[in-house]
């Protein structure tokens, strides 16, 4: 084999271990997030069997992902709107 054919050869290998490096990297992490979505749905379910309103729960959280201002805009807005619907 000549030296090129060798250098392709040899950078052909590094790129596919490379490559596998990285889907196994992505396979491994999509099962970790596959066993964090599970632990979720076992925590929001010992809290639904403990009476909490967890589609309440899950309201909350997602505004404690949330700017405190963008909140207090938006609830500002949707007072004014039921105000003018007389709600």
């Amino acid at each position: 084999m000549s030296d090129t054919a060798t250098d392709i050869d040899q950078s052909y290998r590094v790129t596919a271990d490379e490559l596998r490096q990285f889907i196994e990297r992505f396979e491994r992490l999509e099962t970790e997030k596959k066993d964090i979505a599970d632990q979720q749905k076992e925590v929001m379910a010992e809290a639904k069997a403990r009476g909490y309103d967890t589609k309440v729960m899950r309201k909350v959280i997602a505004l404690r992902k949330r700017d405190r201002d963008e909140i207090a805009e938006e609830e500002a807005v949707l007072e004014m709107y039921k105000q003018a619907l007389g709600m």
